[in-house]
Order: C-alpha cells, then sequence, then structure tokens
C-alpha cells in the first residue's frame, strides 16, 4: 500500500520551516522574549513587518498564541500553545535526524 505525505502537517512543516525566522522567534520565546518590539531589537536584520507574518503564520497554525492586554500603551506579548510544544519537539526530531546524516557523510 502506498503510502502518501499528511497533507496538512507537512504544509505546516514546509511553512515553518521556510520561513527563515520562526526558528530564531521560538528561540527569543524560550529565552522570555515575549514582546515583538523587543524581538526586533534583538535580532540584527528582523524587521516588525517580517515578524509580524512570521508571528500571523505561527498563529494560523496554532504554534503561538497572541496575548493582548487592555493597557496604555497597548502591550501584545506572544506564548507558545500546547499544540506548539508538540510542534517543537517534531522540529528537534528534524534536527536530530540532520545531525545524523552530516555525522554520516
Amino acid at each position: 500500500m502506498k503510502k502518501s505525505a499528511p497533507a496538512q502537517s507537512a504544509r505546516m512543516v514546509e511553512a515553518i520551516y521556510g520561513c527563515k525566522w520562526s526558528l530564531t522567534v521560538y528561540q527569543l520565546l524560550s529565552t522570555g522574549i515575549v514582546r515583538p518590539g523587543e524581538m526586533v531589537r534583538s535580532v540584527e536584520g528582523l524587521t516588525t513587518k517580517v515578524l509580524n507574518d512570521c508571528l500571523r503564520r505561527n498563529i494560523e497554525f496554532g504554534i503561538l498564541e497572541r496575548i493582548s492586554y487592555p493597557e496604555l500603551p497597548p502591550r501584545v506579548e506572544y506564548r507558545v500553545t500546547p499544540f506548539g510544544d508538540k510542534f517543537m519537539r517534531v522540529l528537534d526530531g528534524l534536527e536530530v535526524l540532520q545531525e545524523e546524516i552530516d555525522q554520516a557523510s
């Protein structure tokens, strides 16, 4: 029986891995940097527009959640969802696989 790729999850991995900033955003979140302005200031070359596109894509997939606080000035933070934690484990698995490929070469 021929096995086909899981369409939705494959598209998600391609979109996230294809965005060069997604992994950087995950690293920032893991270090406690959760506000967009702080993310842009922390990474050379990252622009607000590109960050917003990256965050929006991750929210659409359910990997991140956006938290808005009713304050003046407005405050927005991002957090990894429980599904996002599972997705990060998949990415960790891909990294381990790449290391094995590199060692075999």
